[in-house]
């Protein structure tokens, strides 16, 4: 790092606050301000102008580096609302318009490259971090208000990621390996698995950017490791599924391999060479680059068949895990050799966790159930500059209350069963979890996104649901149901077998009456983060989706008189 922008020996250690960027200098830059004992803090550029603002401000950043001219010319057009800001570091390179603005507006404005040749002709003194100094602030994307700055410490990231490694065991990374990075670099489970690669002297290949073409960057980088969401795997599942479903005799095969590759998991045989790999699962192994080894599975729950699919098709170890940003990444993580399905795993070695009772929800410690509270040293210090939410979360003997209800399990596994933190009251006085009642909804082949809504004045829950277009589509083929997608969701057919499949589905998970959704809107456009449906760690964002749909919710509830 070029001596002159030299990040401490200040009495207050500077912030750099990094617009995510797919690629290579995203973690050249990162480490280069640990380097300097420098805090990173990661913006997503999807967060919207307020809460970007807010984060600058709030972390008093001074540095910024982000990818593209386009994203350092929108923080110039908001520097009025952010006068700490000085100097803007660009990828890419700019346009002298832009340099201009940025002279106008008193910052500073650089391409990496300059930085880079500065600090070949005046590099500066190492300043190395200590354990216990701040690694980051990650601000958490938030589903309601301003987003919250989570502060970690060196020492919390890599004692997190060495109990990872050391839970994986003999599949933990090594040094042949190759990870495929395409989760958000502002994500701490993306940073953590990056972590646990380096550590082992692994390398690391970059999506391009694109994910409608990741599965082309998949073929080219053949990764051995990956971190994924549910989200994909959910799309590779039920695209299977609905190639399966095309012909009787390509639905007896697939069922017949998948029974079969079971009975392998079951007897904890590993492998991807059988008959049934060659013939049936070949496409989904060769589709994710035909040498994953371990795939981690985060970010939100993955239901039951897909977990089983994707291990019975890629031959690989998957795994599991539990944990939010102010527990790093990963708290629990499955144990290799258990295959079963439903758990996130027992807790890795550097935390110990509890269940605490939540009487409102009739969930009681002594019955093995209660919100999940974690305590070890990969838990966060505070909130930045929000002493009253840090006491919300963390109390007074050091336990992080994370908001999820969990259960134990007789192999001592956890099991994530429900949501404390946005449960609302029926108009009966019933309480409502809508994220448990999202996610077995979220099972069906037909629904690809979905919002449940209540409120206390009503007596029964409805829903906005995203359909999957291509199962959906295949569904509407057959029946002979033309149209566009848009009349394709308004169907009332259509309607009425997504509405009957959840409703079944909803009864074999054991949803009480007035936990089922009574009325359905089907959707034709996604929830994405650009029309700010969604966070940036794709979570849905309520209370926007709820003023979003305000219109439809209303006549749902007046049709049901």
């Amino acid at each position: 790092m070029y001596s002159e922008y030299s990040l401490a020996g200040n009495s207050v250690v500077s912030r750099v606050v990094k617009f995510p960027l797919f690629s290579v200098e995203w973690i050249l830059t990162e480490h280069a301000c640990y380097n300097q004992s420098a805090v990173i803090v990661p913006l997503y550029d999807t967060l919207g102008p307020h809460a970007c603002s807010f984060i600058i401000n709030q972390a008093e950043i001074k540095y910024v580096i982000c990818d593209k001219e386009e994203k350092a010319k929108s923080l110039l057009e908001k520097r009025d609302d952010t006068p700490c800001l000085k100097h803007i570091i660009v990828v890419n390179g700019f346009s002298n318009e832009t340099k201009e603005l940025a002279t106008e507006k008193g910052v500073q404005l650089n391409t990496l490259k300059e930085i880079e040749e500065l600090g070949a002709k005046d590099p500066a003194d190492v300043l190395p971090p200590k354990p216990e100094d701040i690694a980051t602030v990650c601000y958490t994307s938030g589903t309601t208000g301003d987003p919250k700055g989570v502060m970690l410490t060196h020492a919390n990231i890599i004692i997190d990621a060495s109990a990872v490694i050391q839970q994986l065991g003999e599949y933990a990374p090594n040094k042949d390996d190759v990870m495929m990075s395409f989760l958000p670099l502002a994500h701490m489970l993306e940073r953590l698995c990056e972590v646990t690669v380096y550590i082992n002297g692994g390398s690391l290949g970059f999506f391009g950017g694109d994910v409608r073409t990741l599965m082309d960057d998949l073929k080219a980088l053949r990764p051995t490791i990956m971190p994924a969401v549910p989200r994909l795997l959910n799309r590779i599942y039920d695209k299977v599924i609905a190639g399966a479903n095309s012909s009787l005799f390509k639905k007896f095969i697939f069922k017949l391999a998948m029974r079969m590759k079971r009975s392998e998991l079951e007897k904890l045989i590993i492998r991807n060479n059988s008959i049934w790999d060659r013939v049936v699962f070949k496409p989904v192994r060769e589709g994710m680059g035909g040498r994953i080894r371990l795939l981690v599975s985060g970010s939100a729950p993955l239901a039951g068949n897909v977990l089983t699919f994707i291990r019975c098709a890629l031959g690989c170890v998957v795994v599991e895990g539990y944990g939010q940003t102010e527990c790093v990444a990963p708290c629990t993580l499955n144990i290799q050799g258990d295959y079963s399905v439903g758990h996130v795993g027992p807790p890795i070695s550097c935390c110990h966790i509890k269940l605490v009772d939540v009487p409102e929800m009739e969930y009681y410690a002594k019955d093995k159930k209660g919100e999940i509270c974690v305590k070890g040293l990969n838990v966060f210090k505070s909130y930045f500059k929000d002493d009253q939410k840090t006491k919300e979360t963390i109390d007074e003997d050091g336990w992080l209350h994370t908001g999820d209800i969990g259960m134990w399990l007789p192999n001592g596994s956890l099991k994530i069963v429900d949501r404390r933190k946005h449960i609302f009251k029926l108009a009966q006085g019933e309480y409502i979890a809508p994220e448990k009642i999202e996610n077995i909804y979220l099972s069906s082949q037909y629904v690809s996104q979905i919002f449940v809504h209540g409120e206390s004045l009503q007596s029964c829950l409805v829903a906005i649901i995203v359909p999957d277009k291509e199962v959906l589509s295949a569904w509407c083929k057959v029946k002979g149901i033309e149209g566009t997608w848009e009349e394709i969701c308004r169907n009332k057919a259509v309607k009425e077998l997504i509405l009957n499949d959840i409703t079944n589905l909803g009864k074999k998970a054991g949803l009480k009456s007035f936990e089922q959704v009574k009325d359905i809107y089907v959707h034709s456009g996604m929830f994405t983060v650009d029309n700010e449906l969604l966070t940036p760690t794709l979570k849905t964002k309520r209370p926007d989706c709820k003023k979003c749909f305000m219109d439809v919710i209303d006549s749902m509830y007046r049709l049901m008189g």
